[in-house]
């Protein structure tokens, strides 16, 4: 006897997209990570002329910019731990917007930090009393990738309840 699975609920492109959900965890965390950590580079740089008492401590904005890549990495990991085939096409879906979400929160965030870690510590280096502003407004930057992690989080859990492929003999 053969055996059959129900190709409508169970496609053999269904893992295809959870593939894509792993793909854009990372790589949109990434993105907004080096670009967060470029441009925070850039104005760190500039302010080590003027100031390089404070080089150590506007290291911050390096720090949170980097952070938002691990967030992509866990989703990354979590998801394709689950990939498998057959696989349902809503698995495969959820999986996939699970990576995008942290994915493109994760970007924003990335563009966000380097922009206020770049006018931050040019702005420290003129005047101190920045300092305390410039780091709330990278905790409120930090904050988005963190909600698109637990919006990934949470549907990550939610394939795992999906329903699953019936093997027939």
């Amino acid at each position: 006897m053969s055996e059959s699975i129900n190709m409508e609920m169970c496609p053999v492109y269904a893992p295809f997209f959870g593939a894509m959900g792993v793909t854009a965890a990372i790589v949109f965390t990434c993105l907004g990570a080096s670009y967060g950590t470029a441009k925070s580079g850039v104005g760190i740089s500039a302010m080590g002329v003027l100031r390089p008492d404070l080089l150590i401590r506007c290291i911050i904005p390096v720090v949170m910019a980097g952070i938002i890549a691990i967030y992509g990495l866990v989703v990354s990991v979590l998801i394709s731990g689950d990939l498998k085939s057959p696989m349902t096409l809503y698995a495969g879906f959820i999986q996939l917007g699970a990576g995008l979400s942290v994915g493109l929160a994760g970007l924003a965030a990335g563009f966000a930090i380097g922009i206020v870690g770049d006018a931050g510590v040019r702005g420290t280096a003129q005047q101190p009393r920045l300092y305390i502003g410039m780091i709330l407004i990278l905790i409120f930057a930090e904050v988005l990738g963190l909600y698109g992690l637990i919006v990934a989080l949470i549907l990550n859990t939610r394939s795992q309840d999906a329903p699953q492929c019936m093997i027939r003999a």
